[in-house]
């Protein structure tokens, strides 16, 4: 089966920096072809018509990626104001100066402040996917109506 619109895929991947620096070891995920957003749109077009077994390698620009770092995304707190626990890298939900809610990545804690990034780990980055196709099936008019892949490396309700 080809891949098109309102096929279930399994994709293992890797990804790095574009010079080679690994950022992520291979990697399994099931998504929802077609304009879902359940992957990159440069992801979907280059796997647009393949079949299982289909192996590629994309380098993708920032923009192409996960967009440019925003700097306004980068905030300082009090550690007073900061949960009990939480280590640098680990992540929390909050909210933005305007209101609107994002997962932070805590990049440092110094003395009484803590640093907080709300930008994807990999915003601003070039990089490099090496992508295999592992199976490609027709999706459910359940996943279809959700919108993305249910069981295995999907989503699970």
């Amino acid at each position: 089966m080809k891949i098109s619109k309102d096929t279930a895929v399994t994709l293992h991947y890797s990804v790095a920096e574009a010079s080679g620096k690994p950022l992520a070891g291979r990697e399994t995920t099931d998504y929802l072809h077609g304009g879902y957003g359940n992957t990159l749109p440069r992801i979907e077009a280059a796997l647009e018509g393949r079949e299982a077994g289909y192996r590629c390698t994309l380098e993708l620009a920032p923009q192409d990626a996960f967009g440019p770092r925003d700097e306004s995304l980068a905030t300082t707190i009090s550690k007073r104001d900061f949960p009990p626990g939480v280590k640098v890298g680990g992540q929390l939900r909050g909210r933005t100066d305007d209101g609107h809610e994002r997962v932070f990545t805590v990049l440092k804690i110094k003395g009484d402040q803590v640093l907080l990034d709300a930008n994807h780990p990999w915003a601003g980055k070039a990089l490099k996917f090496t992508l295999q196709v592992g199976a490609v099936r027709a999706a459910t008019a359940e996943e279809i109506t959700h919108g993305h892949v249910h069981g295995g490396h999907g989503h699970h309700h």
